[in-house]
């Protein structure tokens, strides 16, 4: 099948080109579970058997709400979009009011979740949604339909032909999906993206993967209700790769072990985390074992792609790849050859130390409302450059607005908001749609994104500042776990910081400082302000002087999804955050 159109054309490239035993394989107590190519279409077809014999109708939106990523998930989103319905992800960790309101605004009339604790979130706003007419669960749970009725359903052939009907009518321009994006402020927007808009997308970023194909195996982990770990796993069924799904990102550790994945795609944030703790074991090092750890490790940081160095420095990389190195990709499950990372801003020394390494981060751009890659970097044919996001993927068309807003046109951009004319007049213009970020194109074909639109401010002085910039620069700094850039109308720019409680713990450690038990006593502590303002001095060296962070508030809490600090997709809720830390924002600008 040499022309693929639709999503659902996937899984039947596979079946005719590699038929692979593990197509999907989740694991379920301690059992890894397989699925081969034939198994998975069988059941998406016994779903859409079902579906029907439930009375789907073409453009009917179901919406599916899973904690993990699972075998279960594909069947059924396969299953959902032969039948020309719509499948509906939501992520799980929203708020029940936001449950709510996706429900209705989608009109979903099934929902299928993973388990227990969706379930209880749907419960509680159950009958505030009229068009739902029943909820089933891929778990076991007592007084909720399973699954498994809906696989019985279809069991009967009959109405095979009704099915291929409906495939058949299916156009690369319908709509597949409505992913409603996590959003920083306001409501969720439910982006219309088509069957020609993802596989576009599959098709563009494909060349930029080096799969060894029907042979390959990745580990999947990043929330499947995000269109990038979706898209990404359509590429998987089109290069026949094995998709293993990690139990949680708790036990992502033994996961890759048990594993061994190739591939994995990863956020910025879970990278600094895997870098914070193989640095940490590296410091429990003593004697020569320490001082060759760290040799190694201010080498990687020196890193440069294409032997740019020189001979001797290869030579010493051999050598620190040997002995230091090797061990960071057993720790990883001994195969792992690439990590994708998109989302948000990977800092360059994390590129440079893990390409060292011999785990190359390919960073990538994009927007669910891209579908999402707009530019990616590969390692072939000198397409990676630390600190940009690679070069633009082939049918996707991208200029620089005047005022340096990044604009993308292409088969990629999506149908529109649903429900939403304004908005999505709003967003794209002259078929460009403009993506929010600022960025520039380099001499070589290079994208690099400088900040987002929205989020840059002007002090009280009309100077603009772009906090992200500000804010990925003090993010290298081992002490800080979390920042954020406030200052917007006011005469200086400052900053709210989450220290990295576990860092400052073992610098206190060290130095023999009694910094008290507590998060509320840590910050407060006089030792480990001044050490923060010596990490904020630092990297305040880089900026211009309207652009330096001049006073800085320790937070006590650690900054998280469930906590209202981030999105699902590890962004800055920057509305939440100012709204939570408000006394300390009148702190700083002496405000009562």
């Amino acid at each position: 099948m040499a022309n693929i159109t639709r999503l659902f054309d996937f899984p039947y490239h596979q079946l005719q080109n590699y038929k692979i035993p593990d197509a999907l394989v989740t694991k379920y107590k301690d059992n890894w579970v397989k699925t081969s190519t034939e198994e998975y279409l069988a059941k998406a077809n016994t779903v859409s058997r079902a579906l029907l014999r439930l009375g789907i109708q073409k453009d009917d939106k179901i919406a599916v709400i899973s904690s993990n990523n699972r075998t279960e998930w594909h069947i059924l989103d396969i299953g959902i979009l032969q039948t020309g319905a719509q499948n509906v992800p939501i992520y799980p960790t929203i708020s029940e009011e936001d449950y709510e309101y996706i429900l209705n605004h989608s009109g979903s009339i099934y929902c299928f979740v993973s388990d227990e604790e969706v379930l209880k979130k749907v419960n509680l706003i159950r009958k505030n949604v009229p068009a739902l007419k029943e909820v089933y669960s891929f778990n076991e749970i007592s007084g909720c339909k399973n699954w498994s009725e809906i696989l019985e359903l279809g069991k009967d052939e009959s109405n095979q032909n009704e099915v291929e009907t409906r495939k058949d009518a299916i156009t690369t321009k319908d709509l597949a999906t409505i992913i409603y994006t996590s959003g920083t402020t306001g409501r969720p927007k439910g982006v219309m993206l088509s069957h020609e808009n993802i596989v576009s997308n599959v098709l563009g970023s494909e060349k930029r993967i080096p799969f060894n194909a029907g042979k390959t195996r990745a580990l999947s982990f990043l929330p499947i209700c995000h269109i990038f770990e979706r898209m990404v796993t359509y590429l998987y069924q089109y290069y026949g790769v094995g998709i293993y799904f990690a139990e949680s990102i708790d036990k992502l550790s033994d996961n890759l072990k048990e594993v061994h994945p190739n591939v994995i795609t990863a956020v910025p944030r879970l990278l600094e985390k895997v870098y914070d703790k193989i640095y940490a074991k590296g410091a429990e090092l003593t004697g020569i074992k320490r001082k060759l750890f760290f040799w190694a490790i201010d080498l990687g940081l020196k890193f440069e792609p294409y032997g740019k160095n020189g001979f001797w420095y290869e030579f010493q990389l051999k050598i620190a790849r040997k002995l230091i190195f090797s061990k960071w990709k057993e720790g990883l499950g001994g195969n792992l050859e690439l990590m994708v990372s998109g989302s948000a801003a990977l800092q360059p020394r994390l590129a440079r130390v893990f390409a060292a390494a011999e785990i190359p981060v390919m960073e990538g751009y994009g927007l669910t409302e891209t579908s999402p890659v707009i530019a990616v970097n590969d390692m072939r044919n000198r397409g990676f450059k630390i600190g940009t996001v690679g070069k633009i993927i082939d049918n996707v068309k991208v200029k620089i607005a005047d005022d340096g807003e990044i604009l993308c046109k292409g088969p990629n951009v999506m149908m529109g908001y649903y429900n939403d004319q304004q908005k999505t007049d709003e967003a794209i213009i002259d078929g460009y749609f403009h993506t929010g970020d600022i960025g520039e194109i380099d001499s070589e074909g290079f994208l690099k994104i400088t900040d987002r639109k929205k989020e840059m401010f002007k002090t009280s002085g009309g100077k603009y500042v772009a906090p992200q910039l500000i804010e990925n620069a003090m993010k290298q700094s081992r002490f800080i776990g979390e920042i954020m850039v406030v200052g917007e109308g006011e005469k200086m720019p400052a900053a709210f910081i989450q220290p990295d409680f576990e860092f400052v713990k073992q610098w206190a450690s060290k130095k023999g400082l009694n910094i008290g038990s507590t998060k509320e006593e840590l910050i407060k502590n006089e030792e480990v302000i001044k050490r923060f303002q010596e990490e904020v001095d630092s990297a305040n060296e880089k900026f211009g002087n309207w652009e330096k962070v001049k006073k800085f508030e320790l937070t006590p809490d650690v900054w998280s999804i469930d906590g209202g600090h981030l999105t699902p997709t590890m962004k800055l809720k920057r509305k939440q955050v100012m709204e939570k830390y408000k006394d300390l924002y009148n702190k700083i600008y002496g405000q009562s």
